[in-house]
């Protein structure tokens, strides 16, 4: 496995080889690290070969055109996203085209992955796989698809780093946890996060992790009153125990990553959560408590761009095509550190990175956008 992870030294050395061609807020320091406001996504593709060698070959060219955020998961095309990001690192850290401790590598664990493609009886490979193993109790299991209990976390990020062939993960989320409140209380949803977190500061102990965090798609912005809603101070209340339980003086948990676009703006602007008192939205309360947030689903896997109107397009300075537009709106949020984009093709790549030379929104130029003018 490759030794190291990303730092404050390594973030900035990268940064520094961009300085007279990319903007001077592309990079953004966040907990430390030099993070680029544009970061590659592995979600889409089909579980064959020429989509393996399609993220590899993007993501190679993404690492030495200034992006140096990847965003991944176990359950990403059957572990293939994983293992063909691996197989990009690998290259460029053995042709010495980068360091280890230059870019970040975040993945997710929770939902159950298969291995490369999808067994022809899905339920006989999980019995086999997870349940007649001991790694996990049909009870454990959620929706027939969603496990964080320790033994089944332990097991998956340790394939993780065997599939990105790395000694140190920079970030794991506990992948979309509020799966467990469809069939869990919510004292009992607390004490399985406690727990999974238990497990991670762990890893963070042992140097297999640098920081965790939860990867959401409705929890942080559902309204209180939801079923599936995740209150980030009880969250992070949960990771401070986790920590005192393990006999760590800090706890590790450090990030979150949730859906933000234009047509899905709740992050920035839906008070779900609750920061001194005060309703605020999911963006605001993770700045509160001092987290890296990552925004998934930028351009809302291309259909954004399809509906998007001209007079909307028109207000957003610095993009030329309307995916860049969409983008830009993204990364200039306040208190968002990376605007996650699925990216697959060296054409998807170069649009969406030529951002990277563009400066951010202004806080005027995104206020403009957002508030509606009075009559």
């Amino acid at each position: 496995m490759i030794e190291g992870r990303a730092t404050s030294e390594g973030t900035a050395r990268y940064r520094g080889r961009f300085s007279e061609t990319l903007a001077a807020d592309h990079f953004q320091n966040k907990l430390g690290l030099w993070l680029s406001s544009v970061g590659l996504g592995t979600y889409l593709g089909e579980a064959d070969s020429e989509d393996d060698l399609a993220y590899d070959q993007t993501a190679r060219a993404a690492f030495l055109a200034g992006c140096n955020v990847f965003d991944t998961a176990i359950n990403y095309r059957f572990q293939r996203s994983e293992r063909s990001l691996g197989a990009a690192i690998a290259a460029l850290v053995t042709e010495k085209k980068i360091s280890r401790d230059e870019f970040v590598v975040a993945t997710k664990g929770g939902f159950i992955p298969f291995d490369s493609n999808p067994p022809a009886d899905p339920r006989v490979w999980i019995d086999t796989t997870f349940l007649k193993s001991g790694i996990a109790k049909p009870s454990d299991i959620v929706a027939g698809c969603h496990c964080m209990t320790p033994a089944y976390l332990d097991h998956q990020f340790e394939a993780s780093r065997a599939n990105l062939g790395l000694e140190t993960i920079d970030i794991y989320y506990v992948h979309n946890p509020e799966t467990q409140l469809e069939a869990v209380s919510r004292g009992e949803f607390l004490a399985r996060l406690q727990s999974a977190f238990e497990l991670l500061e762990r890893k963070a102990r042992e140097g297999k992790l640098g920081i965790y965090g939860i990867a959401t798609w409705d929890g942080l912005r559902a309204a209180p009153a939801d079923r599936g809603h995740l209150p980030l101070a009880e969250i992070v209340a949960a990771a401070e125990r986790a920590a005192v339980a393990v006999g760590s003086k800090t706890n590790h948990f450090g990030a979150v990553q949730l859906p933000l676009n234009l047509a899905m703006p709740e992050a920035l602007l839906k008070p779900t959560q609750i920061a001194v008192g005060e309703p605020v939205p999911a963006l605001a309360a993770a700045a509160h408590h001092g987290l890296i947030a990552m925004a998934s689903a930028s351009i809302l896997q291309g259909h954004l761009i399809q509906r998007m109107p001209a007079q909307l397009s028109e207000k957003i300075p610095g993009g030329r095509s309307l995916a860049q537009k969409a983008i830009q709106w993204v990364r200039s949020a306040p208190g968002l550190a990376t605007a996650l984009v699925g990216m697959k093709s060296l054409r998807h790549l170069e649009e969406n990175l030529g951002l990277a030379a563009v400066p951010r929104m202004t806080a005027d130029e995104f206020r403009a956008i957002i508030t509606p003018r009075r009559a």
